[in-house]
């Protein structure tokens, strides 16, 4: 079986690369750099198939240097310096620096980029990442600070034009069939400005059909992609479809689909902190008051995975959303904050009410601003009675209580407080 078409067409050298022209254009930096085989560590942060470990690639071909590679979707510290002590034991005297690319360099945890300062900063290996994600807020800033990092952008519809023609002209396997594209516009918006995709539609629609001479039209590409969605982009429709899923499965209190629905995300290679910021997310939201503690667990959660990293981090997630899923649910703190927004919306700016405003200065004392206050921790229970809503809304009633043990705790402690208003 031949390799894919996105792989055959991967390009081995700069002039065949496509798109970037600010970097890799015509006495642009990058092409400045390679040219002079003086290269220093750098991230290369741009969306999906953009082409940013082809260009790490072609670099290190062009300049004929040794090039490691490792994947921070399932690479630990212990692959890391495994690599690095093998950089440090191939290089001969007066040998350029090998070069360590890593794939998504921002799911490495704090301590998995710990591990490789030292070898950047003393110059056993030249480092080229490549990240989705804003370097800024997922690269620790002292490997940031050793690395220039170049944005790659979305290529436009001429550089994937391009592509389709050069595709179409020079590839062994679709030169074997007679292929007419009549129109363009369905694969260009679908591809999103990704070169990956582009070349996955085109061999997605050219394989469905078993004619020999393959007419392209946008009825036809629309067709076949709405029928293999799973097939082309992993990371479109069905990427939702799946996070839909297993944030209903989790609201819905079905431990084993949100399992299951968590491993298509891990076996698919999603982002964990796309699928931890969305169990934060749904904590607060589906969970809320019934379980305050649910939305501790997801935070933790979060804040675990950007220690650990992968692939540990898929228990941290497993727990967690084991552990939301068998909560009791509520969305009456989501509710409220909705009704009073609608709230602000139809009755505007109205004004505070004197007794609750500030009073820093002796012109706002003598405006009697804050005067008629009651200190709470004064009265007994550390309550006491006064109105905090603006007048014209003072009886409103926002936050209704869900029917929950934890939330009917709460209101019965209202009650004893505010006698009959809740």
């Amino acid at each position: 079986m031949s390799s894919p078409l996105a792989e055959r067409m991967r390009p081995k050298k700069l002039d065949e690369y496509i798109g970037q022209k600010h970097l890799v254009g015509e006495r642009a930096i990058l092409r400045k750099m390679i040219e002079s085989g003086n290269i220093s560590s750098f991230i290369l942060w741009g969306p999906p198939g953009v082409g940013k470990t082809t260009l790490a690639r072609i670099i290190a071909n062009q300049l004929e240097r040794p090039f490691y590679t490792l994947s921070a979707v399932n690479a630990g510290v212990k692959d890391v310096r495994e690599v690095i002590e093998k950089a440090k034991n191939n290089r001969f005297f007066n040998q350029p620096n090998p070069i360590l690319f890593i794939d998504e360099i921002h799911r490495f945890s704090k301590s998995q980029q710990d591990s490789l300062l030292g070898a950047v900063e003393n110059g056993t290996v030249t480092l080229f990442g490549a990240t989705t994600e804003n370097p800024s807020f997922e690269v620790i800033t002292p490997l940031l600070s050793r690395c220039q990092v170049y944005v790659l952008k979305s290529l436009d519809k001429e550089d994937l034009q391009e592509l389709l023609h050069r595709a179409l002209t020079t590839d062994y396997e679709l030169k074997q069939r007679t292929i007419t594209v009549e129109e363009d516009e369905a694969m260009m918006r679908f591809s999103g400005g990704d070169a990956r995709k582009l070349l996955n539609i085109i061999e997605l629609v050219v394989n469905s059909s078993s004619e020999t001479e393959v007419i392209i039209t946008n009825e036809m590409v629309t067709e076949r992609l709405q029928q293999n969605l799973a097939s082309y982009d992993k990371n479109g429709e069905m990427h939702y479809d799946i996070i839909s899923a297993f944030i209903k499965s989790i609201r819905g209190s079905d431990p084993d689909a949100a399992v299951y629905w968590l491993a298509r995300m891990v076996a698919g290679g999603e982002d964990p902190k796309f699928i931890a910021r969305r169990l934060v997310i749904l904590a607060a939201e589906d969970i809320g008051l019934a379980n305050p503690n649910g939305l501790l667990i997801a935070n933790a959660c979060f804040d675990a995975l950007q220690k650990i990293g992968w692939p540990e981090g898929r228990i941290i997630l497993s727990e967690a959303a084991i552990y939301l899923a068998n909560s009791p649910k509520s969305n009456s703190a989501y509710l409220a904050i909705d009704e009073a927004l609608e709230l602000v919306k139809e009755t505007g700016d109205l004004p505070v009410p004197l007794h609750l405003r500030n009073a820093p200065t002796q012109l706002m004392k003598q405006l009697n601003y804050g005067k008629e206050y009651q200190y709470a921790h004064e009265g007994a229970n550390h309550f006491i009675e006064q109105q905090y809503l603006p007048d014209e809304i003072k009886n409103q009633s926002i936050w209704h209580s869900a029917n929950n043990p934890s939330e009917q705790k709460q209101v019965e402690w209202l009650r004893k407080l505010w006698k009959n208003r809740f």
